[in-house]
């Protein structure tokens, strides 16, 4: 299926006659369903509404986002809005433990915020890791005023498939008795949900929105299309000044959006390429990568144009990108220096880590311990518990983080409310090696919620801390976010404490399970972390 949205001149009187925001209300009842997604691979996944794929759900910047989540399943569940800030509804996030408790099994919840944010998102679970068995789909937020002009839109979401659900990969990731890492599972490609990726269609001389979406759990996308120039606009949900490129490559939870310009006539037809692989599995014919082709129909039973190979073909490079904003670097008042990578511990696990620490739930939600916690208590980075990784940041603070990977595999690492600027990557290992800076000739680096940091390589990312709330950094490849490798900013507490409630239907979920609602990370009051599991300790 292919989801393409026309740009009518009725639609757009429509928008500029709107006084105030549109209610966009969803109805979702998240249970199980037992699929084929892929033709290969029968199983049990999570669905909605008894059914795979997820609708995606489409809004315009400033209407409200009712999300009515009804839980079928019998564990929690939980919606994260990737890449909406949540400004002021910091405990809509959609984290499980971090700004809520999971929606209970037999219960509802209702999600209501302001999609105060044009762009590319998606809408999915951040509880157990549903996203990876399913509980995914696109999220777009139109602007009432576009700053580019564009025909139509096509939204193409990009998903991994695997043979097994989630909890067994990350059981046999953290199995002491067995091979680490287990043997791959070479997934499959969806498309909006389906094997088969679908045909655009393009009249001649007319120019298109292209959204693409990278909805993987843990692979890589290619995509391009052949003949025709892209030029990216968006990333993430922050624009871009328009730049040409050839392909695009994307982690796992990135977005992009590029216009294309149809060629003059219909005289032929072409394919576009999307490629499914992972650097990190060995390479294997037919599985790692696979290949797949979609038609770009000018005129139906055109020929199709032969692919003629390019010279020079340019992938997007985010940090050659300049922001439409305008925006110059940020000054830097604070730098954190992180290293993420994976480590043996005396259990004979392997984990994921930030600064040799391997990230686990508290015993009630951080944000939750922020809005209770007497004074000072709750500006004290200890008391959310050890593995909780919390830094608390001052109110309007510039940070950059100066993030290291030496370990073997890429990492893309998403944080939630906020987009940083892309300031610098370079080389770990080799430092005779060019450093990569954002582009002086605007002197806007670009922005967005996931860059992916290459092996050996680190990243300088800055964002300013004008959002209370508790938000997460953590990789989106989700066996790794599963295996630790996550932290949580505590940012500006003074402020949340005095701005924000949680509803009382929120602080109902946690009840209902028995969980507190009050307290430091173990529940407790003051430096009592009484009842927290020991953190693991690394082998030396």
């Amino acid at each position: 299926m292919v989801y393409i949205y026309q740009k009518t001149a009725s639609a757009m009187l429509l928008l500029g006659a709107l006084a105030g925001a549109a209610r966009v209300v969803v109805n979702w009842d998240v249970g199980y369903v037992q699929v084929d997604r892929d033709g290969h691979s029968p199983r049990r996944a999570v669905g909605v509404n008894g059914a795979l794929p997820i609708p995606p759900v489409i809004a315009t910047k400033g209407d409200i986002l009712v999300l009515t989540v009804h839980n079928s399943l019998d564990v929690s569940t939980s919606i994260h809005a990737h890449g909406i800030f949540q400004n002021g509804t910091n405990y809509m996030d959609g984290t499980a433990m971090v700004t809520q408790c999971g929606i209970p099994p037999g219960q509802n919840f209702t999600y209501e915020y302001e999609a105060d944010h044009a762009g590319t998102f998606w809408l999915h679970g951040h509880d157990h890791h549903q996203n990876s068995d399913g509980l995914r789909t696109p999220l777009v937020v139109r602007e009432r005023k576009d700053p580019y002009h564009y025909e139509a839109e096509y939204v193409l979401s990009l998903e991994d498939w695997y043979q097994f659900e989630f909890a067994t990969q990350l059981k046999n990731s953290l199995d002491p008795t067995q091979v680490f890492p287990p043997p791959p599972n070479y997934p499959y490609a969806l498309f909006n949900g389906y094997p088969t990726a679908p045909k655009f269609q393009f009249k001649p001389g007319k120019a298109y929105r292209l959204r693409i979406l990278n909805m993987s759990m843990t692979e890589w996308f290619q995509f391009n299309l052949p003949g025709h120039q892209m030029r990216v606009i968006e990333a993430d949900g922050e624009y871009s000044q328009p730049s040409a490129v050839d392909g695009l490559d994307m982690g796992p939870g990135q977005r992009y959006s590029v216009l294309v310009t149809a060629h003059p006539t219909d005289s032929h037809n072409y394919y576009y390429n999307t490629t499914l692989y992972a650097i990190f599995d060995p390479k294997l014919e037919g599985r790692n990568p696979r290949y797949y082709q979609g038609l770009i129909e000018y005129r139906e039973g055109a020929p199709i144009m032969p692919t003629t190979e390019l010279k020079h073909f340019k992938w997007v490079n985010d940090v050659e990108l300049c922001a439409l904003s305008g925006n110059p670097p940020l000054p830097v008042d604070r730098q954190i220096e992180l290293t993420v990578g994976l480590s043996l511990f005396t259990t004979g696990q392997t984990f994921n880590i930030i600064n040799n620490i391997t990230y686990a739930q508290p015993k009630i939600p951080s944000l939750y311990s922020t809005l209770t916690l007497d004074a000072p208590l709750y500006t004290n980075e200890a008391v959310y518990g050890p593995q909780t990784h919390a830094i608390v940041l001052k109110h309007l603070e510039s940070i950059e983080l100066l993030i290291n990977n030496p370990s073997v595999l890429l990492h893309p690492m998403h944080l939630h409310g906020h987009a940083f600027q892309i300031i610098e990557l370079g080389s770990i290992v080799n430092q005779s090696e060019p450093v990569l800076r954002y582009s002086t000739k605007c002197n806007a680096p670009m922005q967005r919620d996931t860059f992916v940091i290459p092996i050996d390589h680190y990243v300088k990312l800055r964002f300013r801390a004008d959002n209370p709330g508790v938000w997460l950094l953590h990789c989106h490849m989700d066996v790794h976010f599963g295996m630790g490798m996550a932290l949580t900013f505590v940012e500006t507490p003074d402020m949340l404490r005095q701005q924000q409630r949680v509803p009382d239907s929120m602080l109902d979920l946690c009840r209902t399970q028995g969980i507190r609602t009050e307290g430091n990370g173990a529940g407790n009051a003051g430096f009592d972390l009484t009842g927290l599991p020991p953190p693991p300790i690394l082998k030396a």
